[in-house]
């Protein structure tokens, strides 16, 4: 069972840093990562592991804002790990990014199904690493770019998962329009431009469609929408 303390999310205190542990069987890969994001401004490392067992313990004790998580670790891998600090059932879940070598690996999209809020590629760089550890802190989710739709879409096309239910409550055509936006791996920032919106109401869209998809994050949210066939191999 998880620790009752509240879960990070935007109401961390002003001006307290954002909190990071990060787990790597790899020394160095830990060491460097550690020292990237302890460079960057407001975030700090309060921990590291060098497996997922011993990661989801000091993950439980310090309950950081967010978990850097390598897939493949010893004793207990990346998608284990991830699942008992936020998967389903999980009372309180920790924001949890998963990071790894392999761009097109079955790995990582069972740790996206297991809760992970982002995936990163190891060679991403210091400042889409930042960012993908920010915005998982405040309940958003980043997808690596570079391998969001090919990541996606070659699990859904492969029918690895059967096609999730419509909502009750059907989607509008703007959110329809946001979703599949999500689904690419744009940011609030990208869908608001593109869709000649505020950025308060492409928020507000999201909102609406992850209740209406029962989602609890935008990762969730990409998912169904490829699971639901409304992005798909081909499109633009």
């Amino acid at each position: 069972m998880t620790a009752p303390t509240p879960g990070p999310g935007p109401e961390r205190p002003a001006g307290r840093a954002l909190t990071v542990l990060v787990a790597d069987d790899q020394e160095i890969v830990r060491t460097g990562l550690s020292m990237i994001l302890a460079v960057q401004d407001g975030i700090e490392v309060i921990g590291e592991a060098a497996d997922g067992a011993a990661a989801v313990e000091l993950a439980r004790q310090l309950r950081p804002d967010v978990c850097l998580f390598d897939i493949r670790m010893p004793v207990l891998d990346g998608i284990e790990a991830t699942r008992m600090l936020a998967g389903p059932g999980v009372a309180d879940p920790l924001a949890v990014v998963v990071i790894t070598t392999f761009d097109l690996d079955e790995y990582v999209y069972a740790a996206l199904r297991a809760g992970a809020r982002g995936f990163l590629l190891k060679d991403a760089g210091p400042a889409l690493l930042a960012q993908a550890v920010r915005a998982a802190a405040v309940g958003d989710a980043l997808i690596a770019p570079s391998v969001t739709t090919r990541l996606l879409r070659a699990f859904a096309d492969a029918g690895l998962a059967a096609p999730p239910a419509q909502p009750l409550d059907p989607l509008t055509a703007r959110e329809e329009e946001v979703l599949r936006a999500v689904a690419r791996g744009r940011t609030n920032t990208e869908i608001a431009h593109e869709l000649f919106v505020t950025l308060s109401t492409v928020k507000s869209h999201v909102a609406n469609v992850m209740t209406k998809v029962g989602a609890r994050n935008r990762v969730e949210v990409a998912l169904w929408a490829y699971d639901t066939g409304r992005v798909r191999t081909g499109r633009p």
